[in-house]
């Protein structure tokens, strides 16, 4: 029978795919799709017969933003580790860093690419090289994950450009320059606590070893951690891949960026407004995720055929080999985003926004308290973010403290507690080549600590500045 309460719903989802998946170990992909269907069955939201249909939509939205990127990003990281490319960008991070401190260059760059680019498609570019940095230094696996988690879901959260932040800034009228300013401040302690303490604390207790992942298997790269430098490619045909995926997509969100700020004539970009929007569709063209990955996976093939001198029918079949588990990973990630959206159907993110809008807390807490409790009922951090924006907008002039700050905790909410109903949980599980215990340990453990880190460096900065 359907029940009104979105709440009891969530709670048979959560014991549904718990059963499914930790107890009875169903594949992930056959425990989320049943899942999903348990909770369109129990929701009153979706008539019964519809369920099946509503899944499969679900599924297919979901697919409609991964597929694609997921599959193109299988090709990437196997072409980069077998080519050597991965091996050639480790080697030249460690000429800078040492080989001891070489987490530091995975962080750095993973939070300057996800200030553009979305988090989910910068893991996809840096897992081959963590994997890479891995089979060289022959441990630390899981500081290399968390170091890349941490500065990549920080500069996703928190910083502007990066389109959640810039979102919920637009949505609560808050000037984007003083977001990105204050969005840095917030960003640097939280990835010190959560990427080098917190990674170096679990990284003693969680010992990662290399698994086959995106067809590349554990000998192949342990075989080219030792190859010599004069066999490995260039380090600019090596990170081509990376930059070109990052400028084609920095391309169409600067250009966004740009156009929003000449629309409010801001740094008198007002008399360019034409010009920007006239160049619009081609950036939005080659900047869309589908077609820079595409473009980034081809650049990586090619560098594969080269170094590896391969017959193209050999070169063929393993660039098929690299989209099976691309197939499988986008199968497994669009479920998870299936079942967060059917949780999200039943009406939980409007039940929670409701009841705790009228508690009377204070506004910097109750946008925390709403957006975290969004996030971990229906998984989508960025629906997480838009929605508390929306509740909390007409109250911004109750704030005593800049707007700023209430972006910034909606932000830290918004980032709590990524499980099953996440796709980005999939996503860190597939290519980073975890167990599903080791991501609960490294990923949900992490967006929980960058969330609350960035609570309380919030409430201290707008205790001590509040910029009013």
């Amino acid at each position: 029978m359907a029940l009104e309460s979105p709440v009891i719903v969530f709670g048979i989802g959560l014991i549904a795919v718990v059963a499914l998946l930790v107890w009875l170990r169903v594949p992930a992909f056959i425990g989320l799709i049943l899942a999903t269907l348990i909770v369109g069955a129990a929701t009153a939201e979706v008539p019964m017969g519809e369920v099946p249909a509503e899944t499969a939509a679900a599924f297919g939205d979901t697919m409609v933003g991964v597929g694609i990127p997921i599959l193109m990003a299988a090709v990437i990281g196997k072409t980069m580790m077998e080519s050597g490319a991965a091996e050639r960008i480790v080697r030249w991070f460690q000429s800078f860093t040492s080989e001891e401190h070489s987490y530091l260059a995975l962080g750095g760059s993973s939070g300057v690419l996800a200030i553009p680019v979305f988090f989910d498609n910068v893991f996809f570019l840096l897992a081959p090289l963590a994997r890479s940095m891995r089979a060289r230094t022959g441990r630390d696996y899981a500081l290399f994950i968390t170091i890349v988690g941490a500065a990549g879901v920080t500069a996703h959260g928190f910083v502007p450009p990066t389109p959640g932040p810039l979102a919920v800034a637009l949505e609560l009228g808050v000037d984007l320059g003083l977001t990105m300013l204050v969005g840095a401040a917030v960003a640097i302690p939280i990835v010190i606590v959560s990427g080098v303490f917190y990674g170096k604390w679990i990284n003693r207790h969680v010992d990662v070893p290399l698994r086959e992942t995106m067809g590349s298997s554990v000998e192949r790269v342990e075989e080219l951690a030792n190859r010599p430098l004069s066999e490995l490619p260039g380090m600019f045909e090596a990170s081509l891949p990376i930059l070109l995926a990052v400028f084609l997509i920095a391309s169409n969100t600067t250009l966004d960026y740009l156009i929003d700020m000449a629309a409010e004539d801001s740094f008198g970009l007002g008399t360019f407004q034409g010009s920007l929007e006239a160049v619009e569709p081609a950036t939005a063209f080659v900047g869309d995720p589908n077609f820079a990955l595409t473009a980034a996976a081809l650049a990586a093939a090619i560098t594969f055929y080269r170094m590896e001198s391969l017959t193209r029918e050999v070169w063929s079949d393993e660039l098929v080999d690299s989209l099976q588990s691309g197939g499988h990973i986008a199968a497994i990630t669009a479920a998870g985003g299936a079942f967060g959206a059917m949780l999200a159907t039943s009406g939980i993110g409007e039940y929670i926004a409701t009841t705790l809008e009228g508690l009377g807390i204070p506004l910097l807490v109750a946008g925390f308290v709403i957006a975290a409790t969004i996030r971990i009922a229906q998984g989508s951090a960025t629906v997480a973010l838009l929605t508390t924006a929306g509740i909390m907008a007409p109250l911004v002039g109750d704030l005593t403290v800049n707007p700023v700050y209430l972006v910034m905790i909606i932000g830290a909410g918004g980032s709590i507690f990524s499980w099953y109903n996440d796709s980005g949980f999939w996503i860190v599980k597939e290519i980073g080549g975890l167990t599903q215990a080791e991501t609960f340990k490294i990923w949900t453990a992490l967006t929980t600590i960058v969330s609350l880190t960035g609570f309380v460096v919030v409430m201290v900065l707008s205790t001590l500045f509040p910029l009013t």
